[in-house]
Parts: C-alpha cells; structure tokens; sequence
C-alpha cells in the first residue's frame, strides 16, 4: 500500500470500527476451532499485531506473525508481541507442515500471483490444518481505495472458493461479511463512478470518525458478527473463508 496510507492504517488499526470488528470475528472463528492452547497459529500479514496480541492475551502461547512492511513488524515489536519477522506472504521460509492453523486477513488481494500465495499457505500447514481467509468482496464495488491499497483483484465467495480449490484446499464455510453496510457502499461507489475524473491522486477510505460514529458502526458489526456465528450472510463487503488441508 502507499506509504502515507500504511501510516494511517497503522494508527488507526487498534482502534477503528472497521478493524475492531472484523479482528472480533476472526478471533471468534479461531475460538470455535476448539484449539489447544499451544496450536502453531500463523497470521500472514499481522501488521502492527493487534490480533496476536488478543490472542496472546486469551492464553495461546505458539504464535507467529509475519508482515512484507518493516514498519509494520517494528511496530508490532514496540507493542511487545513477540515472534514476528519481515515475509513475503508468497514466499514463505517455514519449514513444510509446520502450523496448525494460518490466518490471512485482506492478504491474498495484494498478491498477483494468488495461487503462488494459497500453494505455500498450504504446504506450511499440517494435515487436516486450517486456512482463515478473509478478502474484500466484489468487483464492483472497486474503487481509489482498492488503488491506495495496491489491491489485484477483489473477490465473490464462490471465486474464493474457486481459488482455494484450485490450490488443494477443501473448503469448509464461506460467507461474506459486513453485509450491513453493503448498500450504502455500493451506492457510493456508483456515484464515484458517476463523477467527472479527478486530477488529484486517489486517497483510501480510512479515516478518523468521531467517537459516537466509531462506537455506533462497531456495534453494528459486532452484532452482524453474533448472527455470523449461526448463519452465512449473501452479500457483503467482505468475503471469508474457512478451509483445511486434506489429510
């Protein structure tokens, strides 16, 4: 992503409505693997760790994260979250078999070769080991923000589906998420879309919300989240999966 843009995202990854909810889910995915305490969990792209760090917290004790950004991992160092080291998401120098579980959030989109990415996620992990991935979710909702954030592709659940299946992984569930916000966000996109070009460089959507707006969109999505636990929603601004090695 661009440079000035990877420094908001970082400031305002612990605390954001967007990251606050998202990072609740993914935990509460984990939490329903029913893991060991000692699982070897991988997050491929931590950032700055909030996730690791939440984890950390709740008692995992085998954890690793790896981030392509170099301040995001000095980042994640001064936050003391232990184990995580500058990788290529693509190019990974584990040794095969070597995790539980990998953890890939808004991730695969930043690769141009995804099945590269999806063939060494899968061969780092163990037989019968799980891949949580999440992606942002289709195409027409592309935008400036897709741009900033040096994004390939944007994906429906079944071409995540597809992808995986491609790669060797049998997938288990898929849904999208954030389907509260899914028409607004379309209509908005479409109104960019009908706007005279703009000269000026393209800018992401992050920003500062004031706090009543942050606590009220992370209510909401905190609330889509417990619906999630139960059922896969049909559309969304982000799409998921949950998918194994087979054994």
């Amino acid at each position: 992503m661009d440079l000035a843009y990877e420094t908001t995202y970082h400031e305002l990854e612990e605390q954001h409505w967007w990251f606050q909810s998202r990072r609740d889910f993914i935990f509460s995915l984990v939490q329903d693997l029913n893991l060991a305490k000692d699982t070897a969990l991988l997050e491929v792209g931590c950032s700055g760790g909030p996730l690791l760090q939440r984890l950390r917290h709740e008692g995992y004790t085998n954890l690793t994260g790896i981030d392509l950004s170099a301040p995001a991992i000095a980042l994640a160092r001064r936050r003391q979250v232990p184990n995580v080291q500058v990788m290529d998401g693509a190019r990974l120098s584990f040794p095969t078999a070597a995790f539980d579980v990998v953890v890939a959030s808004d991730v695969l989109e930043h690769i141009e070769d995804e099945q590269q990415a999806l063939r060494e996620w899968l061969r780092v992990l163990r037989p019968g080991g799980c891949l949580l991935v999440f992606v942002p979710a289709f195409q027409l909702l592309w935008s400036d923000h897709d741009v900033v954030n040096h994004h390939f592709r944007r994906y429906s659940a079944e071409q995540l589906r597809q992808s995986l299946t491609r790669a060797g992984l049998h997938t288990q569930r898929q849904s999208y998420w954030n389907s509260a916000l899914f028409l607004p966000a379309a209509i908005v996109r479409l109104v960019q879309r009908l706007r005279p070009t703009s000269q000026s460089p393209p800018s992401g959507d992050l920003q500062v919300l004031p706090g009543i707006l942050n606590g009220a969109l992370l209510t909401l999505l905190r609330c889509e989240n417990r619906l999630l636990r139960h059922v896969n929603l049909p559309v969304g601004i982000s799409t998921f999966a949950l998918a194994r090695k087979p054994v």
